[in-house]
């Protein structure tokens, strides 16, 4: 059976704060402020999502207040000082994800667009939802005896079955100990727990193997 996969569906808010296109500036800091979300979807129609209004799309107004941009690198932010409007301030196309990603595809567009928030969209655009960086941190707070279960069902019933093998789970690292004198399995179960949703790391005290970092 194999381990338990999470997407992004199973750790996102489903109730979003969103915008329209007409939300002023001052009533965009307010949402933020009052849902202390970092950024809001902008939606038009009957809620698909065209872009999306961030703290950082607002702060020029206050870098550039009373300097005028300085690098060409600049213009792009200062043009956005002046504007009042969420469809002026918005960036688009908003940098979105689909419910049934995983959480793994969800931190890499994060990291890649170093953005905060993901507006959740189905195939036609339509807002569903939104996944925070703490949303996918969520999956860290699995107990260690569900952690522990799961390991023994879908990595070591598969991987090694009939070999002697222990291990422990304590704050999410997993430790496994015993002989296993198939040192091609080493890498496969090192990889295997890891891919767990929500252990922090593997450690290997093996018998006739070396550990899986050599």
């Amino acid at each position: 059976m194999p381990a338990t996969r999470y997407t992004v569906s199973d750790v996102m808010t489903h109730t979003a704060v969103a915008i329209g296109r007409e939300a002023s500036y001052k009533e965009i800091v307010e949402l933020m402020h009052e849902w202390k979300v970092s950024a809001v979807p902008v939606l038009e129609g009957e809620g698909r999502v065209v872009g999306v209004v961030s703290e950082a799309d607002l702060l020029p107004k206050e870098e550039f207040r009373r300097e005028e941009p300085r690098l060409p690198d600049q213009l792009e932010e200062a043009s956005k000082a002046g504007g009042v409007l969420a469809e002026d301030l918005m960036s688009s196309p908003a940098v979105t994800v689909h419910p049934d990603a995983t959480l793994a595809e969800a931190a890499r567009i994060m990291a890649r667009k170093h953005v905060k928030r993901l507006p959740v969209v189905n195939d036609v655009g339509m807002l569903e939802g939104v996944v925070s960086r703490s949303d996918l941190l969520k999956v860290f707070l699995r107990p260690d005896e569900e952690l522990e279960e799961e390991v023994h069902r879908a990595v070591l019933h598969e991987l090694a079955p009939g070999v002697p093998l222990d291990f422990s789970v304590q704050d999410g690292v997993v430790t496994l100990r015993g002989p296993l004198h198939d040192r091609a399995l080493v890498p496969l179960l090192a990889r295997a727990i890891r891919a767990v949703e929500g252990v922090v790391d593997v450690r290997m005290e093996l018998d006739g193997a070396l550990p899986a970092s050599e």
